[in-house]
Order: structure tokens, then sequence, then C-alpha cells
């Protein structure tokens, strides 16, 4: 089930092989499951999403790169 968040901070991940991509400041979506969180936003008219491990999303939130703002589901 989907949460609102926000992006606050340097979030970066991988797609591929390819060069470490930044997550855009701003509004975002997040869905947890016991091994990772998906994170989707919208950047104008580009629609990303990203998987990161658990334990980075709460190191994430822990350093106020991400503020969950909404605790129920969206």
């Amino acid at each position: 089930m989907s949460k609102k968040a926000r992006v606050n901070g340097k979030i970066e991940y991988r797609e591929g092989d390819g060069m470490n991509l930044s997550i855009p400041l701003g509004p975002c979506e997040i869905d947890e499951t016991a091994l990772d969180v998906t994170i989707s936003w919208v950047d104008g008219d580009t629609h990303g999403s990203t998987a990161i491990p658990l334990a980075d999303f709460k190191r994430h939130v822990a350093n106020k790169a991400i503020e969950v703002v909404d605790t129920t589901p969206a």
C-alpha cells in the first residue's frame, strides 16, 4: 500500500550497470515490503521509480533525506 512521502535530500539509485542517478526533490510515493521500498515520483513529464533496500530507506529517513508525510495508505 502506497504512502505519501517527500524527498528532502540527495538520494541516488542506479539503473542496471549505468551511472548513479538522483531522485528529484519533492513529493513521492513509497511502497514498503519486508525487503525493500519502491519510491515513485513525477518530474515534469517524466515518471520514475526505483526500489532500494529497506535498510537504505531507513537510513534516508533517519537522515531526513526522506520524510514520510502520510502514514496512512494512499
